[in-house]
């Protein structure tokens, strides 16, 4: 399917409390898929998610179709001198309801774009659930590799999850 009308723009400030309602349907929905949980995130003020939205080293990246944030990923920016050569994606997701319209395609090229902008970063890191078979496919088709498997990374309600390590080396 093609994407129509679903436009991918860095979130701001303003977005905080779409995003907090974005990000909690997230973690209910899939909660194996995420290290936060329902219940940390929910506890938090709409205020703490537009700070998290401010930060320097760090763009979340929104897909609206009209007003309505249907998908988003987070990248970030490691500050650590001795690090300071690697990115990683965090936090994809998109509703249920809009999936298969290439919108997770077109956040992690966003996403992927902007790493290859910033000065100095060579590699590009994300985890993914190990049975998340769609998504994997996905950022293989961007070149990313895995290069290791975390058992039990996540235990969600006495039940453990895999995640896989992926790489890209980023060629400017």
């Amino acid at each position: 399917m093609q994407l129509t009308e679903i436009i991918i723009r860095p979130l701001q400030k303003q977005d905080g409390l779409q995003y907090k309602e974005h990000r909690l349907e997230a973690l209910k929905q899939h909660p194996e898929a995420f290290a936060a949980s329902y219940e940390e995130e929910e506890s938090k003020s709409v205020h703490s998610f537009e700070e998290r939205l401010s930060s320097s080293n760090a763009i979340t990246f929104g897909a609206f179709e009209g007003d309505v944030l249907t998908g988003s990923v987070t990248l970030f920016r490691e500050s650590k001198v001795k690090m300071q050569h690697k990115a990683f994606i965090f936090a994809m997701y998109v509703t249920g309801g809009q999936r298969g319209k290439g919108i997770a395609k077109a956040l992690i090229n966003e996403a992927i774009k902007n790493a290859r902008s910033w000065e100095g970063i060579e590699q590009l890191y994300l985890t993914v659930m190990s049975e998340n078979h769609t998504a994997k496919r996905l950022y293989k088709s961007f070149g990313f590799k895995a290069y290791g498997v975390e058992k039990n990374a996540l235990k969600v309600n006495g039940a453990y999850f895999d995640e896989d390590h992926m790489m890209l080396v980023l060629d400017h």
